[in-house]
């Protein structure tokens, strides 16, 4: 699977297509890559488009913290939070939030992505222009900076050494495939949160990390601290593609 969410890839294609950058099959197809079947409710992305959205944008929530998605019923938020993302249109309002799950038979089993459509509020405008690229690329390395000095009070960084090595080797973004008028430093903020939420997610399998000897709390310490590093590179990375998108739709300069 790719390091890039679903929902990342398909917020920034789409924009891309609803402003004639690509044609919307175009942008599907550049949008999974690395899935071998997708389906569902992904006819809505047209019904939105012909009612004149020009931008989908991504949330990646989690449970117990959906607050960078619309308001929506309480399943649905469940559900986005329970799949880790979902994308959405602010005009109108509505959610698309997808399962991504292996299928076939064993020994050649593939990945395939079912998108459901939801209901949801519209966000306003102005909401999503407050987010300033700055402040998040701020916001993530002091979040970075402080969790590498509770990482090395309790031991056991997980971008210390060969792990983060071995991490950054499995992450390109120069091989992501995203549009290329995706702007430059919106990307470098991409890069740089996704690289550490592959960190956060390889963490646990990772000899480098000097988990081996640990006593019960310090488990507990560090699988607290990699949740915090793994939510600050989710909210980074959501912030730094809605950024793009609004690029991508003319909403403001690269």
């Amino acid at each position: 699977m790719s390091e890039l969410p679903a929902s990342v890839r398909l917020a920034l294609w789409v924009t891309a297509a609803w402003n004639g950058a690509v044609s919307p099959s175009d942008a599907l197809a550049r949008s999974f890559p690395d899935l071998d079947h997708v389906a569902g409710d992904l006819g809505r992305l047209d019904v939105w488009r012909d009612l004149g959205e020009r931008a989908l944008f991504v949330a990646l929530p989690r449970p117990g913290d959906t607050s960078r998605m619309p308001r929506c019923s309480v399943p649905a938020a469940a559900l986005a939070a329970e799949a880790g993302e979902c994308v959405f249109v602010p005009s109108i309002g509505g959610l698309l939030i997808p399962t991504v799950a292996p299928f076939g038979p064993e020994g050649d089993t593939g990945w395939r992505a079912d998108w459901f459509a939801h209901d949801a509020q519209p966000v306003p405008r102005h909401r999503l222009e407050m987010i300033d690229l700055r402040d998040v690329e701020r916001t993530l390395l002091t979040g970075l900076r402080e969790l590498t000095e509770a990482f090395e009070r309790v031991g056991g960084a997980p971008w210390s050494g060969a792990g983060r090595s071995e991490a950054e080797a499995a992450l390109d973004s120069h091989g992501w495939g995203l549009p290329d008028d995706t702007p430059a430093r919106a990307l470098r903020v991409m890069a740089l949160a996704a690289t550490a939420g592959r960190l956060a997610d390889r963490a646990a399998r990772l000899t480098a990390l000097g988990s081996d000897g640990l006593d019960a709390g310090t488990s507990v310490t560090r699988e607290v601290l990699l949740r915090q590093l793994s939510g600050h590179s989710d909210d980074a990375l959501a912030d730094a593609t809605n950024v793009a998108v609004m690029s991508l739709a003319g909403w403001r300069p690269a």
